[in-house]
This record gives structure tokens, C-alpha cells and sequence, in this order.
């Protein structure tokens, strides 16, 4: 049976770790394929000729062939300059790639959330709020994977979200009215609630619940699993 080939896809590596003697396991995100495996067979090594190139927060092109979620590379091409990441900055990009591991599958497209990646490191290599860029992606990869912020109706009595009113939120039910704040991990407003879901932070007060907020949910549907970029964040006294 002929392999499949698909011919220069834009694409950047998440992850990579070494497969056999010479050789690379990559998980890639691709813009039509989403997640895959490639092995880049003699990739490793100082004579590896696209050892400069097969790196995290490059966009690149890549070639490969094969049937499955685990395809041979063929080749990679630069399709732009990597995105230049130092500091605090960079470990928020390794977090993105975490992020992506632990919430997609291979072989599942994600053509939307390619592009969210992709502003999210444009957004982090900026000069501006490097929260913003990180809160919009999550809100993006929630609901690329099914798990969005429901912000039109309570999961109490299904009534339309009150702007002036108070809610809990909570991850299996949503947007919870309460009266006064019984201990719930975040309450917030209908009107910021709505804004965090539309990615407008209209104040640093937004932002900082937004985190909470989607911290929780990322956590609850992570299965509460430990990110090892948050490790790092709290060992180096980074706030995160």
C-alpha cells in the first residue's frame, strides 16, 4: 500500500525526544492535520542536516509520509523567523505546548486553534501584557476542544446571564447564581463573566479573574494532572 504524503504543511514542533540512535520522535502541530507523530529519522547529531531547524516556536513547513498518527519527516523548510522568547516569556510558550499536549489527540485538526498558537506567540514575542495573549489562548483551546465558557445562560435554572448579577462558576454545570460568596474558588459578575468569554479584558480586575477562572477549568479537565511548566513557574517564584 502507497503512503500518504502531504507536501509542505505550515507546522511548528511541540515537542521532541530522542527515537532510536540518530533519530527524533517530534509531536507537531499542524494547520490542516492538527496533531501528529513524525519520526525525523537521523535527525540527531552535529551533522543532522535539519537539526537547526526542528525546534519549539519555529514556524516551519514540513513534509512527511506514511499512514496513521505516526508519519516518517521528509522535509522541513523555514517559512518565517522563529519567534524570539526569552525569560518569563519563553517558559509561558513551553506552557502553550504542554497545554496542547495534554488537551489534543493526534489526528484531530484544529485548523482555528493553529492560528490562536500562532497569535499567542506573536503575542508573547510583543512588547505588550504578555497575560492577555496567554488567557485568549486558553479560552481558545477550551473551546476548540469542546469545553467553552457557556456565558448566555446559568446551568442552574437555564435563565440568561444577568449582567449584575453574582456567579460561581463551576466547570460540569457553568455560570451558578449566589447571593453572597459561600466559599466558591472564583465569583465573578454576568458582565466580566461575559467579557472573559469574548477575550476582552476590559480591566486588570478581568484579567486577574480570568485566570482563576480558567485556571479551574483547565485543571478540572486535565484530570487535575500537574503541569510541569507551572513546576517551574512556582520554583523560580514566577507568578503564573
Amino acid at each position: 500500500m502507497k503512503a500518504d504524503r502531504v507536501e509542505l504543511e505550515a507546522a511548528y514542533i511541540l515537542h521532541a525526544r530522542p527515537y532510536r540512535e540518530t533519530s527524533q520522535l517530534l509531536e507537531v502541530l499542524g494547520r490542516q492535520h492538527g496533531r501528529l507523530g513524525l519520526v525525523a529519522r537521523g535527525a540527531r547529531g552535529p551533522k543532522a542536516r535539519w537539526r537547526p531547524l526542528l525546534q519549539p516556536f519555529r514556524p516551519l513547513h514540513l513534509s512527511w509520509s506514511g499512514r496513521g498518527t505516526l508519519c516518517t519527516l521528509r522535509n522541513a523548510e523555514p517559512a518565517a523567523p522563529p519567534a524570539v522568547l526569552q525569560g518569563r516569556r519563553l517558559l509561558s510558550a513551553f506552557y502553550l505546548n504542554e497545554l496542547l499536549l495534554g488537551f489534543t489527540t493526534r489526528g484531530d485538526p484544529h485548523p482555528e486553534l493553529f492560528a490562536h498558537y500562532t497569535a499567542a506567540l506573536t503575542g508573547l514575542a510583543g512588547g505588550d501584557d504578555a497575560e492577555v495573549p496567554l488567557r485568549r489562548f486558553e479560552l481558545a483551546l477550551l473551546n476548540e476542544t469542546g469545553y467553552g465558557l457557556d456565558a448566555e445562560r446559568d446551568g442552574l435554572h437555564g435563565a440568561r446571564i444577568d449582567p449584575g448579577q453574582r456567579y460561581s462558576y463551576q466547570p460540569e454545570r457553568g455560570a451558578v447564581p449566589v447571593d453572597r460568596d459561600g466559599g466558591e474558588r472564583v465569583v465573578l459578575t454576568g458582565a466580566s463573566l461575559q467579557a472573559i468569554a469574548a477575550g476582552s479584558f476590559r480591566s486588570a480586575e478581568d484579567l486577574r479573574l480570568a485566570k482563576q477562572l480558567l485556571r479551574q477549568l483547565l485543571d478540572h479537565h486535565l484530570g487535575h494532572r500537574p503541569l510541569q511548566t507551572r513546576r517551574v513557574f512556582a520554583e523560580m517564584h514566577l507568578p503564573r
